[in-house]
């Protein structure tokens, strides 16, 4: 997608780049899409950059990504459905999904209290983008049904490296070898 300039049509939830915090860009707001990568929207706003999640893309005028879960007949948290949306989050400099990139080391369902807790890691220790990583994951994983609370400790033990990458992720990205 080239740079482009829109405004928004309707108020927009987005994370500020690197830090995550969480932001709403009002209706009207002219914005300059900068990135679109693995459905997600980096955009300058007010001389910032956000993170727009692809299923908030309505907001900028585009068609929104959806996430749909096979029904459920309880109320409780299905392990798959949350590794069903830790596909969906992709790294924004690599366009390939966090899980084939070998960065989710765990999940924990917790049922009683509806809560997932995801141990991940970066793919170095330093990156700048790992709040804006973590803000992705909470924030996708919190769609999947009956999902009330997401929490993601950031590990580096054992620390990532390219092995850890699905046959798929390393043939996309050129390290298989």
């Amino acid at each position: 997608m080239e740079r482009r300039m829109v405004a928004t049509v309707r108020d927009c939830p987005a994370r500020l780049v690197p830090a995550g915090t969480k932001i709403s860009i009002p209706s009207g707001t002219f914005v300059t899409i900068t990135q679109a990568l693995g459905g997600n929207y980096t955009v300058t706003v007010n001389g910032n950059m956000a993170r727009v999640d692809g299923t908030d893309a309505d907001a900028l005028g585009l068609i929104a990504e959806e996430l749909e879960f096979a029904n459920v007949s309880d109320d409780s948290i299905h392990e798959d459905h949350v590794w069903q949306a830790l596909k969906t989050v992709f790294d924004p400099e690599i366009p390939v999904n966090l899980v084939d990139l070998g960065l989710i080391y765990n999940v924990t369902i917790d049922q009683d209290a509806k809560k997932v807790v995801i141990d991940m890691t970066l793919t170095a220790p330093g990156c700048g983008m790992g709040p804006v990583l973590v803000s992705d994951v909470k924030y996708r994983v919190a769609k999947a049904p009956n999902v009330d609370t997401v929490e993601v400790e950031l590990v580096f033990d054992p620390p990532w490296h390219r092995d850890m990458m699905s046959e798929e992720a390393q043939l996309e990205t050129g390290m298989f070898f």
